[in-house]
């Protein structure tokens, strides 16, 4: 039984009850994701599942035995980052960095919701598409806590991908 993290193939742990978030950082070595709260309440342990977002914290990983799995490190790299990587530097979306590569994750996850037409509480008219609105970022994101506090940066950096269509 194997789970593919990142395009990486991994051996499923002898142990159900090792969550994804740990299987992630321990058994697969990938310590971007970090582990905050461990109770789903603050989105630092955000990946992406099959194109959706999840907080790793809050399921095992034998339940996703097949599935696509996508980290941080999956989305880009130092020397080339992402879109959205490059945009949380330039616009200083981050601070002290704790829960940057699940407010990436996250936004990555989130602006594919927003171009599929998936509305949010925040929209508006359920029967257009979304509108990119500063309000429709936050509610989307909202599961995603930042501690120091840098939420406009954040809102700045995702709307700038977004706008720019990367």
């Amino acid at each position: 039984m194997t789970l593919t993290i990142n395009d990486k193939e991994y051996e499923l742990p002898s142990d159900p009850r090792v969550s994804l978030l740990d299987f992630i950082r321990h058994d697969a070595g990938l310590s971007g994701t970090k582990k905050g709260c461990d109770h789903g309440q603050c989105g630092a342990c955000t990946v992406i599942v099959n194109g959706e977002r999840i907080n790793s914290c809050l399921t095992l990983a034998i339940m996703h035995e097949d599935d696509a799995v996508t980290t941080i490190e999956g989305l880009g790299t130092p020397t080339n980052p992402s879109a959205l990587q490059q945009a949380f530097l330039s616009h200083d979306g981050y601070q002290c960095g704790y829960c940057t590569p699940g407010q990436i994750c996250s936004a990555t996850a989130m602006l594919t919701e927003i171009a599929s037409g998936l509305p949010s509480d925040a929209t508006e008219d359920i029967s257009t598409s979304p509108k990119l609105t500063d309000e429709e970022i936050r509610e989307r994101m909202s599961g995603n806590l930042c501690r120091c506090g840098a939420y406009p940066n954040i809102v700045a950096a995702i709307r700038e991908v977004a706008e720019a269509g990367l």
